[in-house]
């Protein structure tokens, strides 16, 4: 399929309640519509295509771009080319749940998302810490330093309240991430969420949101969750 093809398919699936919900997330023209969902039957077709991926991402159209993720080949990209994708990322939902879904795929994952963090900008840092979690959520736990996780929660024990609002939100899930999904700091993720306490995320058009890590955690240690790790991060 090509990408004129790949656009008026993307297009039949639109929704306008499923486009109207990305709208309330952050989402802004030109976009159809498009449940994650409905979506598998035409990836399943096109399978890996960087190529077409990059075309689509480039549209500026969310759910081209959420496809674009869906075909793109993680190994193929470079910094560059995941640096570029994070310039066009211009809400959370492609930050996080495009860029960082695709960069937790490759090997060059934990270096560039490091540099995100350290960056000082709102959606790179919540890009960097969601890599993380996407990371810790799916991979082995022996492919992390145990000490770079534990100095990674002083840091957002130490920063998390003061940080932006997407951020905030990285760096809570990133607690909860560690505290069920990478047991050797299991324990001071725990540790880390009772210090924390409470993170409340502010938003422009809807009601405060207050996070709690803690309450989480039990909760899925409460469903026997403990260890659990998925088997693709991408659908």
């Amino acid at each position: 399929m090509d990408f004129e093809m790949v656009m008026q398919e993307l297009e039949a699936l639109g929704k306008e309640r499923m486009k109207k919900m990305y709208i309330n997330n952050g989402a802004h023209e030109p976009l159809f519509g498009v449940a994650t969902g409905a979506m598998k039957p035409l990836a399943k077709k096109i399978k890996i295509n960087q190529p077409l991926a990059e075309q689509l991402y480039a549209t500026g159209n969310y759910d081209a771009m959420y496809f674009a993720g869906v075909i793109a080949d993680p190994v193929a990209m470079t910094e560059t080319d995941y640096e570029r994708w994070m310039d066009g990322a211009y809400f959370y939902m492609l930050s996080d749940y495009v860029v960082a879904v695709t960069l937790s795929e490759s090997e060059i994952a934990q270096a560039v998302a490091d540099k995100w963090i350290a960056s000082g900008e709102e959606l790179r840092m919540s890009a960097g810490w969601s890599c993380y979690c996407w990371l810790l959520g799916n991979r082995p736990d022996g492919e992390f330093s145990a000490s770079k996780i534990a100095s990674m929660l002083d840091q957002v024990k130490n920063a998390i309240h003061d940080a932006p609002e997407r951020t905030k939100s990285a760096m809570n899930n990133f607690i909860y991430t560690v505290g069920i999904s990478f047991l050797p700091q299991h324990d001071k993720a725990v540790e880390t969420a009772k210090a924390v306490g409470p993170v409340e995320i502010k938003r422009e058009k809807k009601k405060n949101s207050i996070l709690l890590a803690s309450e989480n955690i039990q909760k899925e240690i409460d469903r026997g969750k403990l260890g659990f790790k998925r088997k693709h991060v991408r659908c």
